[in-house]
């Protein structure tokens, strides 16, 4: 897939402290009337809706960052109480351009996708396992601390892009943070920001949460 191939216009959905990256998945549960829309419009569509950070907590229409990362609906399941249970599979990352008027409950942009166009090639890492021994270790520290329940076996099973990806979206790190990461321009980028994060970390901070 290129760049070109992308639509110019996409359906955001706002999510505080919540990332994806290009080639990871992740379910979303569906609930909003808007959102509920916004999926409906996607599905009879090319599925792609773009996942951006508010800025803020206001409730109406809070300010987005710039940068988001759109992903296309891999699966998608109706429960009884009328929710969407979808997974969502990231393609590329985007930057917005325009936030456009409609008659929509939720929200579009005009998006640009050239800025990231390398999300779409497959690229060769010069990154060792080896090399995540002190992210792995560290992380491991945070989450128990903190409660958390993480599978690191199945962690260690993925490729490397995915690993790195997936910590940097699961960890529990501010939303300012979780956004620096995604803005990063490469895989080794990522890495290092990830390192440069736990190392400003006193691991005693943190409020009990879940990771199912």
């Amino acid at each position: 897939m290129e760049t070109n191939n992308l639509p110019k216009t996409i359906p955001v959905f706002p999510l505080s402290n919540f990332i994806i990256f290009p080639k990871t998945t992740v379910p979303l549960n569906i609930f909003e009337p808007r959102y509920i829309e916004m999926i409906n419009d996607a599905m009879s569509g090319n599925r792609i809706i773009g996942m951006i950070q508010p800025k803020n907590n206001t409730p109406v229409k809070p300010s987005l960052y710039d940068i988001g990362c759109a992903g296309k609906i891999t699966s998608f399941n109706e429960t009884d109480d009328g929710r969407y249970i979808i997974i969502l599979t990231g393609i590329s990352r985007f930057k917005i351009t325009e936030e456009i008027k409609t008659d929509k409950l939720y929200r579009k942009c005009n998006v640009n996708f050239n800025v990231f166009s390398n999300d779409l090639v497959k690229k060769n890492i010069d990154i060792k396992f080896s090399d995540l021994e002190l992210i792995f270790k560290d992380l491991k520290n945070l989450f128990v601390k903190q409660g958390y329940e993480i599978n690191w076996k199945e962690l260690e099973n993925q490729s490397l892009d995915q690993t790195i990806n997936t910590l940097s979206m699961a960890s529990p790190f501010s939303l300012e943070e979780k956004q620096i990461l995604l803005e990063t321009t490469n895989l080794n980028e990522r890495k290092k920001k990830l390192e440069e994060i736990l190392s400003t970390y006193n691991f005693d901070n943190f409020e009990n949460k879940t990771i199912q």
